[in-house]
C-alpha cells in the first residue's frame, strides 16, 4: 500500500474524484481522468470501488493484487463496479447523479496458516480485517465493511464461502486464505464529476 501517512485526506478526495470522473466519461458525460503518472498515482496499488445508490449497495469491483498504478486502478474498477457486477445490471447515465462512490485502499494480503476453522477465525480480527478465501479455481473476498452486515466470524467465513460457490461446511483445511486491511474514503453525498486539474 503507498505511504498516505502525510496526504492521507488529499490523496481520498483525488482518488473519489477519478472514480466519479471515469463513470461519467464512461457514460458519456465527460472526459475522462488524466493518466496517472506521477506521485503516489504512480504506484502499484490494488483497490475495490463501491456504489451506493439510496443507501443500498448498486456495485462493487475490486483487485486483490497490485499490478496497475494507483490511479488507473480506481478508473478500471469504478467502471468495473458500475458496469460489470454481475448482481445488478449497468449503471445508467440518469442514475449517477444518486450514486455515492466508496473508495477502498488494500494493504498487502497477509497468508493464513491454519488447521481447522477455529484457527483460522481466531487470525481474523473481526471489524478490522478484510479476508480472502482460495480453494481450486474458486475464490471470495469480503472487505472488512462486510463485518457490519455480518458481525458473527462464523457466519461471515460461510457467507464468502457461499460467495465463492462453496459448501458452508467445506473444511477449512482444505482451504487457503488471507487477511488484508483497508484505507477507505467515502462521497458525503452523489455529486456531479468535477474535473481533476491537469
Amino acid at each position: 500500500m503507498p505511504d498516505l501517512s502525510s496526504t492521507d485526506g488529499d490523496l481520498g478526495d483525488i482518488l473519489l474524484r477519478r472514480g466519479r470522473q471515469a463513470i461519467a466519461s464512461h457514460l458519456g458525460l465527460g472526459e475522462p481522468p488524466p493518466a496517472a503518472t506521477d506521485g503516489l498515482l504512480a504506484q502499484r496499488a490494488s483497490t475495490f470501488v463501491t456504489l451506493k445508490s439510496r443507501g443500498e449497495l448498486r456495485g462493487c469491483m475490486g483487485s486483490i493484487r497490485a499490478q496497475k498504478a494507483l490511479g488507473e486502478d480506481v478508473v478500471a474498477n469504478a467502471i468495473a463496479a458500475a458496469t460489470r457486477d454481475p448482481r445488478f445490471p449497468p449503471l445508467t447515465a440518469d442514475e449517477l447523479e444518486r450514486v455515492v462512490i466508496e473508495v477502498s485502499l488494500l494493504s498487502e494480503p497477509h497468508y493464513l496458516e491454519f488447521g481447522d476453522e477455529a484457527a483460522l477465525l481466531g487470525q481474523v480480527r473481526p471489524g478490522v480485517d478484510g479476508l480472502i478465501i482460495f480453494s481450486g479455481c474458486r475464490s471470495a473476498t469480503f472487505l472488512p465493511q462486510v463485518w457490519e452486515q455480518l458481525p458473527e466470524p462464523r457466519r461471515f467465513l460461510a457467507a464468502l464461502k457461499h460467495k465463492a460457490g462453496l459448501d458452508a461446511d467445506r473444511p477449512a483445511p482444505r482451504l487457503m486464505a488471507a487477511t488484508f486491511t483497508v484505507r477507505k474514503w467515502t462521497e458525503a453525498s452523489a455529486t456531479p464529476a468535477p474535473s481533476e486539474p491537469q
